[in-house]
């Protein structure tokens, strides 16, 4: 371990001892932290999304703590350490990468993925954990593969792996037809007031548009998280154009603003677009 990793695991010690330790720290446990861990691993995307690599070491910074803290949490009830974490990975990663750390073949990416894929499978086979004989074996691989996925990535792997295996519509326009189908049940179903079949008719809605998305070659992830930023950014302009007061204000007027901080945003990107003879 190095001397940098030696200190970090010492300093979360510090922060669990029981009679000198972080009163915060100390009252926390796997699954108090489960928060905290899925906004590090998201500030951390972020983080790559805009290139600041000072802000990725940063998060990723954050994010080893998580991995430290509940380490450490496993280690006081003496059921497994940070050794023992990152022997298991490397562990599997060398099984898993035989044709780099053994005799093995795999000349592309493909190939890499199937062999991860046979692997593992015998990896559980050794450990008896063969299922049952199943009537949706795909289903059940598919439920296992999505546990630890956000949902819009869950959705992406139903649909890609659904319409692999044949459950796909003939065209787009059956696609299209879908998305207009759910999106009247939504408006059926938020007109009803019954909040929980609204949820579910939005939950529809969105699976079948992250259908368009794979058909179309879209990252739905990506263009949420885009669309987030753009919203921030007008929504910036329309704020510092109030003072920062949006109470009091028809909905026309901020409409407007909003509509002038979009034209703003996209001249100021153009400008950025020419060259810089142009600019100049």
């Amino acid at each position: 371990m190095s001397n940098a990793m030696h200190d970090l695991v010492g300093v979360v010690a510090q922060l669990r001892d029981p009679n000198q330790g972080c009163p915060w720290d100390l009252k926390q446990t796997h699954q108090t932290l489960i928060p905290y861990l899925l906004e590090e691993a998201h500030e951390v995307v972020d983080a790559i999304r805009h290139g600041d690599d000072r802000h990725l070491q940063e998060e990723l910074g954050d994010l080893l703590l998580q991995v430290v803290l509940h380490a450490q949490l496993a280690q006081e009830q003496k059921r497994f350490d940070l050794d023992a974490v990152a022997r298991g990975i490397s562990d599997k990663l060398i099984r898993r990468h035989p044709h780099v750390f053994g005799d093995a073949e795999a000349f592309d990416s493909e190939a890499v993925s199937a062999n991860w894929e046979i692997i593992k499978a015998a990896e559980k086979a050794e450990r008896g954990e063969i299922p049952f004989e199943s009537t949706s074996p795909l289903s059940d691989q598919l439920a296992s593969k999505i546990r630890g996925q956000p949902a819009l990535a869950g959705a992406m792997t139903l649909s890609r792996k659904a319409a692999k295996a044949g459950f796909e519509w003939d065209d787009i326009k059956g696609v299209w037809g879908k998305v207009h189908e759910e999106l009247e049940e939504l408006k059926e179903a938020v007109a009803s007031g019954d909040q929980q079949h609204a949820q579910e008719e939005l939950g529809d809605l969105l699976f079948t548009l992250v259908n368009v998305a794979r058909w179309c070659d879209i990252k739905p992830e990506e263009g949420l998280a885009s669309t987030n930023q753009r919203f921030l950014d007008r929504f910036s302009r329309v704020e510092a154009a109030l003072g920062g007061q949006l109470q009091g204000h028809s909905i026309s007027e901020l409409e407007a603003l909003w509509q002038q901080a979009k034209l703003a945003i996209r001249e100021e990107q153009n400008s950025l677009a020419r060259p810089q003879n142009e600019r100049a």
